[in-house]
């Protein structure tokens, strides 16, 4: 990675923006003062919303930190599709005592908006999730001193993230909690996503820009093997997300490790795009019937999954966790930093050692 961008952040892990109120500044903050790159999630914010983090992020520490921005996304859902699947959740509306959402309160996430305050607020790094930025985008963002990233769960897809003259790629791993950074919803290709150390080497080939490597992470041996793999940094969400700064819900905290739930899989139950969460009742029940309608069924659903998490029901919410999840450390932020460091540094001298990671 080019020596300023590592230059923000001298140990190479960066904490992954998670939206939904996890990523809050608390945790960015923490992570930034122990070393690595810590995110904020504009994700599902107002603009002023994202404004309002920023600046109470930098009244918490002084060093550099990032912003992930959602792409504004194509109409491209079937509206009886949508209709179907909103007459599907109708008990769960009625068990939970809630009315669904509108399906068509914006698609856009406010992109226009937050790129106006990011252009007149300056952060240190901005980073793109579902698509690539305009070329106009990322020049405005350099011209005032941002350094840009943006998701690629392909090679095809990196190399739209270096024509756009983005300063890095974030290679995401099927591995990867949350949502999917493809740029195009394709159904068809649902369950093809490509393992994080595959993954590297194809984009390592591709272009010729530093990657970020997300997916699985929760080890530092495993940053290890990214490294050595070509990517510059690893960033890590589901390893975040049970910190103790971590804004997540206390029931999403412990069921990464509550035998329950057993394994995770990619669903569009939640928000009508592929995310990987922890499998409960309502990925089961309605996951094989989400239709691809990103944001609709964001929306739609979204009264239900607040209404389970206030009824104290983990099998109704949206528990988006890595494949690395079990593997969860419940410590303060710049704690789990500290303690990653220091596998990190054990896996490399094993390696130099001849040892195994």
């Amino acid at each position: 990675m080019s020596s300023a961008l590592t230059d923000l952040f001298p140990l190479p892990i960066v904490q992954a923006p998670m939206a939904g109120g996890v990523s809050v500044p608390q945790l960015a903050a923490a992570v930034c003062e122990a070393g690595g790159l810590g995110f904020l999630a504009a994700g599902y914010k107002t603009p002023d919303g994202m404004y309002q983090e920023i600046k109470q992020l930098r009244s918490l520490t002084g060093r550099p930190f990032g912003v992930n921005v959602f792409m504004p996304q194509p109409e491209q859902a079937d509206p009886a599709a949508v209709d179907v699947y909103a007459h599907q959740l109708a008990g769960e509306a009625t068990w939970y005592e809630a009315e669904l959402g509108d399906p068509d309160s914006g698609r856009d996430d406010g992109f226009e908006a937050k790129l106006v305050v990011l252009r007149d607020n300056p952060v240190p790094v901005v980073s793109f999730h579902f698509g690539v930025p305009s070329r106009e985008v990322v020049d405005a963002l350099h011209r005032v001193g941002t350094f840009v990233l943006a998701a690629a769960t392909t090679p095809d897809e990196a190399r739209a993230v270096e024509r756009a003259g983005a300063d890095g790629v974030i290679a995401q791993g099927v591995e990867a909690g949350g949502h999917q950074g493809t740029h195009r919803d394709i159904p068809e290709l649902d369950g093809s996503g490509i393992g994080l150390l595959s993954l590297i080497a194809q984009v390592r080939e591709a272009v010729n820009i530093p990657i970020v490597a997300a997916g699985g992470i929760m080890r530092g041996g495993q940053i290890a093997g990214v490294l050595a793999a070509g990517a510059s940094a690893a960033q890590l969400g589901t390893a975040f997300l049970a910190t103790h700064e971590s804004g997540a819900n206390a029931l999403h905290k412990q069921a990464l490790t509550n035998p329950l739930f057993v394994r995770t899989e990619l669903t569009r139950a939640f928000s009508g795009r592929p995310a990987r969460g922890l499998v409960n009742r309502f990925l089961r029940e309605h996951g094989p019937y989400a239709p691809a309608a990103y944001p609709e069924i964001h929306h739609l659903t979204s009264p239900l999954r607040k209404a389970a998490a206030k009824a104290g029901d983990a099998q109704g919410m949206a528990l988006w966790a890595g494949q690395g999840h079990r593997m969860a450390r419940e410590l303060p932020a710049g704690q789990l930093v500290e303690v990653l460091v220091g596998e990190l540094a054990a896996a490399r001298a094993s390696s130099a050692g001849g040892g195994a990671l």
